[in-house]
């Protein structure tokens, strides 16, 4: 029928026929439109492909950063583990399991540590205060400092005046250096318990008297790092004698680690019963801690310690290439005292932090799976979220006071870095795993904390050991990998008898103010002849330890010169005091007036 209607020419009085006439033109038009774009299409895609290929060019070549851990642990096609790759070596591909393994021991706390207590009582032959206080000697401290750079200070005030037989001031707290805190020791301590606890040992009023009706200034002087006893009786005491109040500036590590046994005992006494914190900040950080445990029956506490300013001023290098140069020589160039490191040599001998994504490593080889809650105490992390990516995908499980707490129940704490820094405080402590990335102020408080309120297990990462694994990692399994780290953090796991008795900062490790129930641990000894420790069999008390004289030297190499981070912390000598940076942590920045020390403390 419808050729009929064609060949008559009949089409156009067809409704038919007008329809496919009308197709056709479209089609037509259609095709003659597509013919004309056609090579425009053509020039954009070259033009395209020219910029994607110029650009690929033009980009930095990816970073040859066994170290940064940036982007290299991703979730693998099976949920049973993570794939870790990293990019110095394509080929270089383990696989993380997801759970912490089966290794014969107790990852959450030591089996020895029942045999541990804090004993910080004072002797019989220790004479109150009201004895031995002798009239008209005063003796005022302006600490220095973050918070436990600070609460260092007020504890050696308390012994150092009970060595002058003076009646201390409550110590000034620093509030002019990098964290420009204004808070007071009343705003931090509970100021009338630390002066009626410590009543029986040193008389300590709330502030100096007047002097005839005037405002008394002190006579103002400084004593040198770790002075002794004699030190104190030589150079202080004929200056009370004369002037009657003295106040010690820059008040930080200022007393001998050695002292004999009362003094150390009053150490503690300060330390671990008379320095308590404001109702507020317990009040607080109890809410923390409890919102932890209800996530869980068990969690760590990591001290992260990867901000700007401490690889700053730690002079490691993280393979962020010229940019990181940039920004992290910007904040060192601002103190004048800082020099030059070789950032390899830092990073052999275990002077850097390690980085959130060997810290994961680390701790997935001693056991923690996927399933762990964290609760992270840090400042703002150095690369934001890229950097923290591989630990989050290691443990998901991942909180910080601010994920936990609303603003408004942080509001009065928030504009004050020792009182946020005091909440991280109380969290870590009361962790049932205590991590610290690198050892400063804040982790040798903790730890010696942990080691006399029962020796809460406490890891420090043995990092001069570690670099040389994660250096090779790409180039073994996981299980190589794992073993290598087991067998490199014996001696820094938190087990008692670590270190020899006297090794070590006092306050990280106060082995006079730590008894031991010697009947007790023989008992469980010849009860226990043989029990595995981290993949090993021993009969020995400390089985978690091969050689303790190698450990306690390999922990406290350079014990005979001062630590990087017993430090004094000063003004940002730029002058530029709006820039300063502010944390929540006492990051131990090593800032020195006193640049010999400095020279000395930061020298190869």
């Amino acid at each position: 029928m419808r050729l009929e209607r064609e060949q008559s020419g009949g089409s156009s009085l067809w409704p038919d026929g007008m329809a496919f006439q009308r197709r056709r033109h479209q089609q037509q038009h259609q095709n003659k439109h597509i013919r004309c774009l056609t090579p425009a299409i053509a020039t954009v895609s070259a033009a395209l492909l020219i910029l994607l290929a110029l650009l690929s060019f033009l980009a930095p070549a990816p970073v040859d950063n066994i170290s940064s851990g940036r982007r290299y642990l991703h979730r693998s096609s099976s949920d049973d583990d993570i794939e870790v790759q990293d990019y110095a070596n394509a080929s270089g591909v383990f696989r993380v399991p997801m759970d912490g393994g089966s290794l014969g021991h107790d990852v959450w706390g030591s089996t020895l540590s029942r045999f541990y207590y804090g004993c910080s009582n004072a002797s019989d032959k220790f004479a109150t205060a009201d004895v031995i206080t002798q009239p008209n000697r005063y003796l005022l401290i302006a600490t220095s400092g973050g918070l436990n750079q600070q609460r260092t200070g007020i504890t050696d005030a308390v012994v150092a005046a009970r060595i002058l037989n003076a009646t201390l001031v409550v110590p000034k707290l620093d509030q002019k250096s990098f964290w420009k805190d204004p808070s007071n020791f009343s705003q931090i301590f509970d100021v009338d318990w630390f002066i009626s606890f410590l009543s029986n040992d040193v008389r300590v009023i709330k502030e100096l008297p007047r002097k005839q009706g005037k405002v008394w200034i002190p006579y103002r002087t400084r004593v040198p790092r770790k002075c002794t006893a004699r030190c104190y009786q030589n150079r202080v005491s004929p200056l009370l004698l004369k002037k009657h109040a003295v106040q010690l500036n820059k008040f930080d590590y200022r007393l001998a680690n050695k002292l004999d046994t009362d003094l150390q005992k009053l150490r503690c006494r300060v330390n671990y019963h008379g320095l308590k914190f404001t109702d507020p900040i317990n009040e607080m950080a109890m809410k923390l801690v409890h919102r932890m445990r209800m996530r869980s029956r068990h969690f760590i506490a990591l001290h992260l310690r990867f901000e700007s300013d401490m690889l700053a001023f730690s002079g490691c290098y993280y393979g962020g290439g010229e940019k990181e140069m940039k920004e992290l020589g910007a904040i060192r160039r601002r103190w004048k005292t800082l020099h030059k490191n070789n950032p390899d040599k830092e990073r052999r001998h275990g002077r850097c932090p390690l980085t959130p994504a060997e810290v994961g490593l680390m701790l997935r080889a001693l056991g923690f799976g996927s399933d762990v809650h964290i609760y992270v105490a840090s400042g703002e992390i150095y690369g934001g979220e890229e950097t923290l990516a591989p630990l989050k995908t290691l443990f998901p499980n991942f909180h910080t006071k601010d994920s936990i707490a609303s603003k408004e129940e942080l509001a009065p704490f928030s504009s004050f870095s020792s009182r946020m820094a005091a909440l991280d405080f109380i969290v870590c402590d009361e962790s049932d795993v205590f991590v610290t990335n690198n050892n400063g102020n804040m982790a040798k408080i903790l730890a010696g904390r942990r080691r006399y309120f029962g020796h809460k297990r406490t890891i420090r990462p043995n990092a001069r050991k570690l670099y040389s694994l994660f250096l090779s990692r790409a180039n073994m399994t996981w299980e190589a990998f794992a073993s290598g780290v087991r067998t490199r953090q014996k001696g820094f796991m938190g087990e008692p008898n670590e270190v020899r008795p006297g090794r070590g900062e006092f306050h990280e490790n106060p082995s006079t103010c730590i008894c031991e129930d010697s009947k007790a641990k023989a008992k469980w000894d010849r009860n226990s002849q043989s029990r595995t420790k981290f993949g090993r069999k021993s009969g020995k008390v400390n089985e978690a330890i091969k050689d303790t004289d190698e450990v306690a030297d390999d922990q406290f190499a350079d014990d005979d010169e001062p630590d990087w981070s017993e430090s004094d912390y000063m003004e940002d000598e730029s002058g530029e005091k709006g820039q300063s940076i502010r944390t929540d942590l006492d990051y131990d920045l090593f800032v020195k007036s006193e640049e010999p020390e400095l020279e000395e403390m930061l020298s190869d």
